[in-house]
């Protein structure tokens, strides 16, 4: 069994001379690829002349987060892709409990380490934490962050932990799986692409684990910094994970509550003064419903499981309930 180690990278130079080195120390006798959309930086030519061992796959434009590892992988063989972001420092051993489970587990078709603060390195990183799940209305949480609550690591969630999603900074999957799931969609371009994916397995009895002896530093927002898009996709891409993935007798009532949420949570941003985040909703609501067909159409309606909620409302338990650690909301 082999892991190939696969970085997408636009224009990461900077992060690629930071992350690299320490990645090509402690990846073993693993491949590492970089999958390049279109880059016009100096990060192919740094890498090159550096690291002759890496691999590259050339695209030729920016096809962003999930088209652009659809398209690289299709020229990758291995029996598991690390799919990992170019601002991740990995750690000394750090896929050798990795190899273990997949060598030991034929069950597990998915995983991910822990993720911790690369600046706060006593501190779980959002993107991933310990682990992900979602809540009955899809909103997702991680064990180790809820919204913006982060918990020291104190090594709580340090054992292997079936989760629901696993974050796309540091994402392993067996390729059958890959293949079986057809990779990740295209109309998501960046973000919820990950957890897209993991519900289209959970949906299809494939498991996802959180693996406690293996860690990464994730810097977080190196890739596609906080902006009016970023505000724009989150929203859009959540609407568009529920439509294809919720079972049939939930989904309009709860996109109809996303709806109302989603207007509470633009008046939030109102009353602070921060208008960029509105327009980036209303953006995202009008994208979504002009592309609902097409969305719709890709559901799987027989296979779409209805237990894939870890708590009722992790909104209810967060600000009403004041429950801001994942042990005091796990169901």
């Amino acid at each position: 069994m082999n892991i190939t180690v696969v970085l997408l990278n636009y224009n990461g130079e900077k992060l690629l001379r930071k992350f690299l080195p320490i990645l090509n120390t402690h990846t073993n006798d693993s491949d590492i690829y970089i999958i390049d959309n279109n880059s016009i930086d100096n990060s192919i030519e740094y890498v090159k002349l550096n690291f002759p061992n890496v691999k590259f796959i050339l695209l030729d434009k920016n096809y962003g987060f999930a088209e652009g590892y659809n398209k690289g992988l299709k020229n990758i063989n291995a029996d598991v892709f690390c799919l990992l972001n170019t601002d991740v420092e990995v750690t000394e051993n750090w896929l050798d409990p990795i190899y273990k489970i997949f060598n030991n587990n034929d069950k597990i078709s998915i995983a991910q380490p822990i993720i911790l603060d690369y600046n706060n390195r006593n501190r779980f990183e959002y993107a991933g934490a310990a682990g992900g799940f979602i809540d009955f209305y899809g909103y997702p949480y991680c064990r180790g962050r809820i919204f913006d609550s982060i918990e020291e690591n104190n090594d709580q969630y340090n054992n292997n932990k079936l989760i629901f999603w696993a974050s796309g900074a540091c994402f392993f999957i067996r390729k059958n799986a890959w293949i079986r799931l057809k990779g990740f969609d295209n109309d998501f371009f960046a973000h919820f692409e990950e957890i897209d994916l993991c519900w289209r397995a959970f949906n299809q009895n494939l498991k996802t684990i959180s693996i406690g002896e293996s860690k990464v530093y994730h810097v977080g927002g190196g890739t596609l910094p906080l902006s009016g898009y970023k505000w724009y996709l989150n929203f859009r891409n959540s609407l568009i994970l529920l439509t294809k993935n919720l079972p049939r007798e939930y989904l309009f009532r709860i996109l109809f509550t996303r709806l109302i949420l989603d207007f509470i949570a633009s008046l939030r941003f109102l009353l602070k003064g921060k208008f960029i985040p509105i327009l980036s909703i209303v953006r995202a609501h009008f994208s979504f419903y002009i592309n609902f067909k097409s969305h719709y159409n890709k559901r799987i309606s027989s296979k779409n499981k209805n237990n894939y909620w870890s708590t009722k409302s992790i909104i209810w338990s967060y600000f009403i309930k004041k429950d801001q650690i994942f042990t005091k909301i796990s169901k």
